[in-house]
């Protein structure tokens, strides 16, 4: 899935999390991951985006996805 931009907020205990990624790596889908447990300024980033503390929120090109929304995210990338 080449041109799409793909970033997700993650903790490292995040079951959905790593769903989202293994998603990804079934559909070679290139992402960035950042550590929210880790990286205070990723995890200022992810709430001003999304309003809240849950992960993982997932920015596809700009439009957020909060949780492991495959259905959205297949839409998003599509991906059927």
């Amino acid at each position: 899935m080449d041109g799409h931009t793909v970033r997700i907020f993650t903790t490292p205990t995040c079951a959905y999390c790593k769903m989202a990624k293994e998603f990804f790596k079934a559909n070679n889908v290139e992402y960035q991951e950042f550590n929210v447990a880790q990286d205070a300024k990723a995890r200022d980033e992810m709430i001003q985006k999304s309003g809240q503390l849950g992960v993982p929120v997932i920015d596809i090109d700009g439009k957020l996805v909060i949780g492991f929304d495959r259905p959205k995210i297949g839409e998003l990338l599509g991906i059927k």
